[in-house]
């Protein structure tokens, strides 16, 4: 029988402790929720108000990987759930909005994935997102540089990025918005991407087109659609590794020159977070947030 855990008042069965869920690095189920129970405090408050899509991987990154939108079976009736409308028909979505719900998610396993508005204004966004992904043999160096261009663009018209590593090859930059209809978002997000390939047609690409990616950086402006989500701030990835989307700081994208550099596993948080707090906590002040143009 699983152990059964007091968390905030909520009992809550804890299975499988001892399974390695990491197997290049031999992290365990119990690492994974220690990992989450100690970045609580900087992973809750990207994740509350938001419906979170799970990207579940129960037996490892080599074992079967799947996204759960819906409610799982067997949720528990103090976690908060919300209709969210979607295209085909509205659904009932987790939100994951205090310790107890997150470490009761922790324990499915999964990455965790926001999208880019809160629960109260569907399809109103608050943030604006760009995924830079490197096609080899262009790394996460590229991405640095396209992110410094992208950076000087978005301040030009009023709007303060912050990055994150996306826990796999990329990066991510992150900037709040007034509330804006997504579809708006998404079309200001395309025009700078099309404006990055035409500044750096050697190193940057804005589709998505496969065959165009190598050797360069493909900034997806995409996941700015209101049915579009992004792994959230802090969450473990489904990697060989512990790895995690990670906040940079701008001066570690100007200095990286190697991948290793901006790659941060759940060992690495906790002095992360001590040293800098949450570097991406502007984001969640609504006096940061810039109009877009």
């Amino acid at each position: 029988m699983a152990p059964i855990t007091d968390v905030a008042g909520r009992r809550i069965a804890l299975s499988n402790l001892e399974k390695v869920i990491y197997p290049a690095t031999g992290f365990t189920k119990a690492e994974v929720l220690h990992y989450y129970a100690t970045t609580a405090e900087v992973l809750l408050p990207h994740l509350r108000d938001r419906p979170v899509s799970f990207l579940r991987y129960p037996d490892g990154p080599d074992g079967q990987v799947f996204f759960a939108k819906n409610v799982p079976p067997g949720t528990p009736d103090w976690v908060t759930t919300a209709e969210v409308p979607r295209t085909e028909g509205p659904a009932r979505m987790v939100l994951v909005q205090d310790l107890a719900s997150l470490m009761w998610a922790a324990n499915l396993v999964t990455e965790f994935h926001t999208p880019q508005w809160p629960i109260g204004t569907p399809g109103v966004a608050d943030r604006l997102v760009f995924d830079l992904d490197p096609g080899s043999p262009a790394t996460v160096v590229e991405c640095c540089e396209v992110a410094l261009w992208l950076r000087e663009r978005l301040a030009a018209d009023g709007i303060e990025a912050y990055p994150k590593t996306s826990g796999s090859k990329g990066l991510h930059l992150l900037a709040a918005v007034r509330p804006t209809p997504s579809e708006q978002v998404t079309e200001y997000a395309k025009e700078l991407a099309v404006a990055a390939e035409r500044a750096m047609p050697r190193l940057v690409v804005h589709r998505m087109t496969r065959s165009l990616r190598p050797g360069k950086v493909f900034v997806d402006w995409s996941q700015n659609a209101a049915r579009k989500t992004t792994a959230t701030p802090y969450t473990l990835r489904a990697r060989p590794q512990p790895l995690v989307s990670a906040p940079v700081t701008w001066e570690e994208v100007e200095n990286c020159g190697a991948p290793g550099q901006l790659a941060f596993t759940a060992s690495d948080l906790g002095p992360r977070t001590q040293d800098y707090g949450d570097l991406l906590a502007p984001l969640l002040d609504p006096d940061h947030a810039g109009p877009l143009p």
